[in-house]
């Protein structure tokens, strides 16, 4: 699990055959779990300046591939007892968005972001959502489309401040939103008192 804090900007040094070699400070052990633009990695080698991840066919059919070039987002795995400054988040994505627009102000900047129609059931206005394994809080749901302010320290501290239009985003919905999805969608009609029943298992 994780949550959605990004530990460091770690520099590609390659992609090939399916292997990232990613150079970090941060010194993770062989099979360690690692949030690499919010997609969940296994450590498979270790080097005195950072270490390599391996992609399966699996991840490399869900994640925005096209983005493991320079740099990445990185953040290790939540230890029990760690604090959750975002909101949990598992490191899988779900689905690939596209940033459609962006407007600054004097407060932060606004990413619109269009994303595919299968998604729009999982987001809520002030519901969190994973955007490249940064944890966001959405602020307006349009039709196909959500819109995120990220403030002076976010985007300072990530990649984001790189971002240009057209960019494709790796994109991990709510767990608590997928959940209770999968528990309501073959219902047709239930009484308050069950959907109350439904929420005390969250």
């Amino acid at each position: 699990m994780f949550n959605g804090l990004i530990r460091e900007i770690a520099q590609v040094v390659s992609y090939q055959n399916n292997i990232l070699r990613l150079k970090a400070q941060y010194k993770p052990n062989l099979g360690d779990s690692i949030a690499v633009n919010g997609a969940c990695l296994s450590v498979t080698k270790i080097y005195h300046d950072g270490f390599e991840v391996e992609l399966s066919h699996e991840s490399r059919l869900h994640i925005a591939v096209q983005n493991l070039k320079e740099s990445v987002h990185i953040e290790p795995a939540l230890r029990f007892g760690d604090r959750i400054d975002g909101h949990l988040m598992q490191g899988h994505i779900d689905f690939i968005g596209t940033l459609e627009q962006i407007h600054k102000d004097e407060n932060g900047v606004d990413f619109f972001i269009l994303l595919p129609k299968d998604a729009m059931k999982f987001v809520a206005s002030k519901g969190s959502i994973g955007i490249d394994g940064v944890s966001l809080t959405i602020n307006e749901v349009f039709e196909n489309q959500i819109r995120l302010t990220i403030i002076p320290i976010t985007f300072k501290e990530t990649l984001f401040k790189e971002y240009k239009i057209g960019r494709k985003i790796n994109i991990e919905t709510d767990l608590l939103a997928r959940y209770i999805y999968a528990q309501l969608k073959d219902t047709k009609e239930m009484s308050w008192k069950e959907i109350e029943k439904i929420s005390y298992l969250y």
